[in-house]
């Protein structure tokens, strides 16, 4: 069995990928990670479950959505986690609106980490699998207090992504640029062990996730893709697709780097004012890293989301992941559709 710790030493002195601060920054998260694995594992005998505030002024986020107590205990391990070890410049949060300096009593690293500190936590109180979500980017060395500015480098620029996906066991899933690896949680020795190198996602599938209940705000090439799967054997890809669906975004990527398939939440009527539903940042980003490791792809529909300048800490984007030529075919027909002149 092959520790974390021993896996980064040993891509150290493979690809040169891994210097000691990245694999402290690394080894940090992990270690922030099995601590919320432990908080989202009590649930109600935790009193971690529930909206964070009061009855009276439920707590939001900066994106304006309300916040479960775990999204609030998550954040502050996190932050807590990587204040000291002198491996970050600053770190930010899908739950803040500002980058988060790292204190003036510890020394200051090279590195920059965003976060999605507990993904698809509207799932919690009903006890299915939820996640943490993180990226590391270099930081610039000109500057003293990095800003938001520094953090707006494109997905291509990440060194280091993850997730931790808290379910029936804690799994992390690592790439530092050669290749995807999943560790599991040995909850007895309290370390996460190799149990899987260089996931691959089979180029083809009959799988998809994406929430059905949106399709009357879908552009025409969504619309158009989506009823091509559902016609199966009888339409036009001649073979049955399979929809799968969990509504956290972890549960469903894992499950593509699993077994395969593509996960959908595409741009709609309702969301186009901002951008799409899922944040660039936070989730687009390390998730298309991920996967692209794996040999899948990850798109917004239009272009490669790795190849999206950021232009602001928040952005959000539509996403298709997962199965190339699934994607492909998706990418395809929204190109096609914008030719024709179609929405």
């Amino acid at each position: 069995m092959i520790s974390l710790t021993q896996f980064l030493i040993e891509e150290q002195r493979t690809h040169g990928a891994v210097n000691a601060d990245l694999r402290l920054l690394i080894e940090v998260v992990a270690r922030a990670c099995k601590r919320i694995s432990i908080a989202v594992g009590k649930g109600a005998l935790g009193g971690v479950l529930g909206e964070a505030g009061t009855a009276d002024s439920i707590s939001v986020n900066v994106q304006g959505e309300a916040q479960k107590k775990l999204d609030v205990i998550s954040n502050e391990i996190l932050l807590e986690a990587n204040a000291w070890g002198g491996h970050l410049a600053a770190c930010a949060s899908e739950e803040m609106q500002d980058p988060h300096p790292i204190p003036d009593a510890y020394p200051k690293g090279n590195y920059l980490l965003l976060f999605d500190p507990l993904d698809g936590s509207s799932n919690i109180d009903v006890n299915i699998s939820v996640g943490t979500i993180f990226s590391v980017l270099r930081a610039n060395d000109d500057r003293a207090e990095p800003n938001t500015q520094d953090f707006l480098q494109p997905g291509t620029s990440q060194v280091a992504a993850g997730y931790c996906v808290y379910g029936p066991s804690t799994m992390l899933v690592l790439t530092t640029g050669h290749g995807a690896h999943a560790f599991t949680l040995d909850r007895e020795l309290g370390s996460f062990m190799l149990t899987a190198r260089n996931l691959r996602i089979p180029q083809d599938t009959r799988e998809f996730a994406i929430n059905m209940s949106n399709r009357r705000f879908w552009e025409a090439p969504m619309r158009r893709y989506i009823d091509e799967l559902l016609a199966g054997t009888e339409g036009p890809r001649g073979k049955d697709f399979n929809m799968r669906w969990v509504a956290s975004m972890v549960a469903d990527v894992h499950r593509i780097l699993t077994r395969g398939g593509i996960f959908i939440y595409p741009i709609d009527s309702k969301t186009r004012e901002q951008g799409g539903k899922l944040r660039l940042m936070y989730e687009a980003n390390p998730m298309a890293f991920i996967v692209e490791q794996a040999g899948g792809a990850a798109s917004t529909g239009r272009e490669r989301i790795l190849e999206v300048t950021p232009q602001k800490l928040h952005q959000r984007v539509p996403v298709f992941l997962g199965s190339k030529n699934e994607v492909e075919i998706a990418t395809q027909y929204h190109h096609a559709a914008d030719e024709a002149g179609f929405i």
